[in-house]
């Protein structure tokens, strides 16, 4: 069989080989149902331990806290709770989301500021308190944006504005932390989760509309998650093949 020749192999300097990385402990905002329930079950099946901060008790039993993250001192403090004394973890996956479709002009102030408060805001709390136990080998910050984080559409300027903040605030982050924790930005499409429920019928997907599971998302967080240290998925775009809203 032929080989390929030593000289024209690329050098693979002090990298560890790739490997079928441990997951260890991660914590999941938003855990409890949709896309954060999906990560939380993938990161389980792993054989790793999810600890969860969600409103709602995760219906699968795991560590959590219940907590509202749009109260980012409180979500900052529930961070410290539910990873305890001395434990640290290996990465955070911040799933929480919220919306509130509508012009500006008719959507409420408080509808609107919340969405910002939970996609944005509490998405850095969470990340800035778990910051102390992610200085380890191989720990992880996976962000969740979305593909209306990069293209704006009418009736969703809170969930755009808030989306666009993520996407900003995670490629700083990664800037900011390159060489002691691995950051990446998801961005994904349309997903088969109730976070379309209790809208009016013109914010919801039509019937026929093609979604990803959010179990098939999931598997793209663990991939993300078991990079070996030193290398990272900066960036990971996951849609329906079908998707509209990209590219």
């Amino acid at each position: 069989m032929d080989r390929e020749p030593a000289g024209d192999r690329e050098p693979t300097g002090d990298r560890e080989p790739a490997v079928d990385r441990e997951i260890g402990r991660v914590l999941v905002t938003g855990g409890a149902s949709g896309l954060g329930r999906a990560v939380a079950q993938a990161v389980a099946a792993a054989g790793g331990t999810p600890l969860v901060l969600d409103r709602a008790t995760p219906p699968d039993g795991y560590d959590n806290v219940i907590v509202d993250l749009a109260d980012t001192r409180a979500a900052e403090a529930a961070v410290r709770l539910l990873i305890g004394p001395g434990q640290g973890i290996r990465a955070v996956v911040a799933c929480a989301g919220t919306d509130a479709c509508g012009q500006l002009s008719d959507v409420a102030a408080e509808a609107w500021e919340r969405v910002v408060l939970v996609n944005l805001l509490g998405t850095a709390a969470v990340v800035r308190a778990a910051l102390p136990q992610l200085e380890q080998p191989g720990g992880r910050i996976v962000t969740v944006a979305s593909t209306l984080g990069l293209r704006a559409l009418p009736d969703a300027t809170a969930y755009c504005a808030s989306k666009f903040g993520v996407v900003g605030f995670t490629r700083a982050l990664a800037a900011e932390l390159a060489g002691r924790i691995g950051v990446t930005l998801l961005v994904p499409g349309g997903m088969a989760t109730a976070f379309f429920d209790g809208r009016d019928e013109q914010y919801k997907p039509p019937p026929d509309a093609k979604l990803n599971r959010p179990e098939d998302v999931a598997a793209a967080v663990l991939f993300a998650l078991r990079q070996p240290p030193g290398c990272e998925v900066r960036e990971l775009v996951v849609c329906p093949s079908m998707e509209t809203s990209w590219p």
